[in-house]
């Protein structure tokens, strides 16, 4: 299932997003992980079939390999065709994706965190938004209020919130030493 795809934004490596004036930047090894198994948890399962759709409510938690999300809210919107059984569609059948409820995505060193989040699977852009998105790789920080990535060209964009002078800009504080440790690891 491509839910796990709001989780890859966090496989890119921090140090990248910052270079490009801070807003934009390239972002490497950024990909759908489609083989490995999505286990997914929640309190509730709502499946719609009329309209194509599947809810995941309450604490939901969605694993695959070593990457983590959690949410408060996942809902699976599916390609209507006539034909797709949305219990089990599958992730080929996938429309798009919302995610929402401190939204928490976690992939090897890096973190990830907003309010809401979307995937659409034709365009393969992933956004995650909110009052404040904060992208984390060990020490570095990345800070603003919308981040897109077009997984596609791994092209990602981080934009700041709008309004006062230092509150409205993104915000990057990067440790020195902090890319030569991570890539040894």
């Amino acid at each position: 299932m491509a839910a796990i795809a709001c989780v890859v934004a966090a496989s890119a490596p921090l140090g990248a997003l910052a270079q490009q004036n801070g807003s934009a930047s390239q972002l490497s090894g950024l990909k759908l992980s489609g083989d490995k198994p999505i286990q997914i948890e929640s309190d509730r399962l709502e499946v719609n079939e009329a309209e194509s759709m599947a809810v995941f409510s309450g604490n939901v938690n969605v694993v695959q390999g070593a990457t983590v999300l959690k949410a408060g809210k996942m809902t699976v919107y599916y390609i209507k065709d006539g034909n797709t059984n949305v219990a089990t569609g599958g992730s080929s059948n996938i429309d798009h994706l919302e995610v929402e409820g401190k939204v928490y995505v976690k992939a090897e060193t890096q973190v990830a965190t907003g309010d809401r989040g979307t995937f659409d699977m034709k365009t393969e852009v992933l956004t995650l938004s909110g009052k404040e998105v904060v992208l984390s790789d060990g020490p570095n920080v990345l800070v603003g209020c919308k981040l897109t990535v077009q997984m596609k060209t791994g092209l990602a964009n981080v934009d700041g919130c709008g309004g006062g002078q230092s509150t409205g800009r993104v915000r990057v504080l990067m440790q020195p030493g902090s890319q030569k440790q991570s890539q040894s690891q």
